[in-house]
C-alpha cells in the first residue's frame, strides 16, 4: 500500500467544526468594515520578492528567515506574501488609487511565513487587513482602533482583549532612539542572547520584542522611545490618547511596544489576550507614512492593521462557543420506493427551492427505511420531514411531518411550499 499523502507541516486543514466559527467571524468583520465605508480589494498571493525586501526591511526576521521565495521559469524572484500591507500599497500605486484621493480598503486571505508551527501560529495563516490612505491626523488612527473595538464587541470577546499603545515617532526620531539603544545594548553585550546580539547593529528596536525572559528583564532598563519623540509626534500621540479617552476605550501605554516590520512610524498598537498562551496578539497595526513613497508613489500618509483569524477563531472557541454557525436545515426529504421516486424527489426539491429561495432542504441519499431516514433528519436538525414514497409519487402528493409535534398531513405537491411557509413562519 502506498504511503498516504499528508498536509504540509504548518499548513492546516480547517474542518467543518472549525469553519463553523470562521464563516460567521468573517461575515461579522466584513459587515462592520462595510458600515464604516471600507471597500474590499483582492490581492495576489505571489509578489516580486523585492517588494517585501524594500517594504519590510532586509534585516527583519521576516525577510531573513521566514519568506517562501523561489524563482520562476523566467528567472524572476517571487515570494508567497508574508503580510498584506506591502501588496496593498503596490496595488494602490499601480492602479492610481492614491492620486489626490483617500482610500479605505480591506482584504482577507492567506499569508505565508516559515516559522516553527504551534497552536495559533502556522506557516500558512489567514489575516484580515485594513488600510487607510490619505489622512495624516490622529482621528483616523482613533477610528481604526474604535472599529476594531466594535469588532470585538460584536464577536463577544471584548472582555478578553486589552489594547496596548505606543508611539515610535518619526523616522528621524527612530534613528536617534536607535543610536541610544545600540549604546545601551553595547554596554550589556555580555548579557545578550544570540538574537539580541544579531539585532543590535541591524535592527536594534527588535531587541525590545524579545521573547527571552532574561532579555525582557534587561530591556525593562533600556531607554524608552517616548523620551526621543519630536514635538509633532508628541502632539499626535497625545491627541490620539484624548480621542480614545473620550470614546471610553481603555488602553495601556506600553513604551516598549514595537512592530516587527520596518515601515512603521508614529502610532503602533496591539490588541492582546491572555487566553491563548504565548500567541496572545490578536490584532496589530499602526502608521506607515513613508511606505507609499518608499515603493515609488507620491508621499501619502497611511495607517492600517491586521487581524489574525486563526487566533480570533481560537478565542471564539474558548470564550464564546455559541458563536459557531450551524447548517440551516428546515426540511429533510425522506425518499422510499423504486428508483423513479429518487428522480421525483430531485424534481420536487428543486421546485420547492425555486418557490422558497431561503429554504434549507436536504434530500436523503443512500436508501434506508423511513425510520432510519427520520433519525437522519433529526441529526441534521430539520424541523420538518417530507415523506415521498411510491404511492405519493404516483399521486403527486407528499406527507408533511412536523418533527417537533409529530403531527403529519398528506398534501398535493403544489401546496407544499405554502404549507412550509406557514409552519416555518
Amino acid at each position: 500500500m502506498e504511503r498516504k499523502i499528508q498536509s504540509i507541516r504548518g499548513m492546516k486543514d480547517y474542518l467543518p467544526a472549525e469553519t463553523a466559527f470562521w464563516q460567521p467571524l468573517e461575515g461579522t468583520l466584513t459587515g462592520i468594515l462595510s458600515n464604516y465605508g471600507y471597500r474590499e480589494i483582492r490581492l495576489p498571493i505571489v509578489e516580486q520578492t523585492q517588494l517585501f525586501e524594500r517594504a519590510i526591511g532586509d534585516v527583519t526576521d521576516v525577510v531573513e528567515k521566514e519568506m517562501y521565495s523561489f524563482s520562476n521559469r523566467s528567472g524572476e524572484r517571487l515570494t508567497l506574501r508574508p503580510e498584506g500591507t506591502a501588496g496593498c500599497v503596490r496595488a494602490s500605486i499601480q492602479h492610481g488609487l492614491l492620486y489626490k484621493q483617500e482610500q479605505r480598503l480591506w482584504y482577507l486571505g492567506p499569508m505565508f511565513r516559515y516559522e516553527r508551527p504551534q497552536k495559533g501560529r502556522y506557516r500558512q495563516f489567514y489575516q484580515m487587513g485594513v488600510e487607510v490612505f490619505g489622512h495624516q491626523g490622529p482621528d483616523v488612527d482613533a477610528e481604526l482602533i474604535l472599529l476594531t473595538a466594535r469588532c470585538w464587541r460584536a464577536l463577544g470577546v471584548s472582555k478578553h482583549l486589552s489594547l496596548e499603545l505606543n508611539s515610535i515617532g518619526s523616522l528621524e526620531a527612530k534613528a536617534r532612539y536607535g543610536e541610544a539603544l545600540v549604546a545601551f545594548l553595547s554596554q550589556h553585550a555580555d548579557r545578550l542572547d544570540e538574537d539580541c546580539r544579531n539585532r543590535m547593529h541591524t535592527n536594534p528596536m527588535r531587541a525590545l520584542d524579545t521573547k527571552n525572559p532574561e532579555m525582557q528583564d534587561l530591556m525593562r532598563t533600556a531607554p524608552i522611545m517616548i523620551d526621543y519623540l519630536d514635538d509633532d509626534a508628541r502632539v499626535h500621540f497625545s491627541s490620539l490618547c484624548k480621542l480614545l479617552d473620550l470614546a471610553g476605550i481603555l488602553y495601556t501605554i506600553n513604551p516598549r511596544l514595537v512592530r516587527g516590520l520596518d515601515y512603521y512610524n508614529q502610532t503602533v498598537f496591539e490588541w492582546v489576550t491572555t487566553r491563548l498562551g504565548s500567541q496572545g496578539t490578536i490584532c496589530g497595526g499602526g502608521r506607515y507614512d513613508g511606505l507609499v513613497e518608499q515603493l515609488g508613489g507620491r508621499p501619502t500618509p497611511a495607517v492600517g492593521c491586521a487581524m489574525g483569524l486563526e487566533r480570533l477563531a481560537l478565542l471564539l472557541q474558548e470564550v464564546n462557543p455559541g458563536f459557531a454557525s450551524t447548517p440551516h436545515i428546515d426540511a429533510y426529504l425522506v425518499v422510499g420506493g423504486g428508483a423513479g421516486v429518487q428522480s421525483e424527489a430531485l424534481r420536487l426539491a428543486e421546485q420547492l427551492r425555486d418557490a422558497l429561495p431561503s429554504l434549507g432542504l436536504m434530500i436523503n441519499y443512500g436508501g434506508g427505511g423511513f425510520k432510519k431516514q427520520l433519525r437522519r433528519a433529526d441529526k441534521h436538525g430539520a424541523l420538518i420531514a417530507l415523506l415521498l414514497g411510491d404511492g405519493e409519487a404516483a399521486e403527486a402528493k407528499v406527507v408533511v411531518k412536523n418533527l417537533a409535534t409529530g403531527s403529519q398531513e398528506t398534501l398535493p405537491q403544489s401546496d407544499v411550499a405554502a404549507r412550509l411557509t406557514a409552519i416555518l413562519r
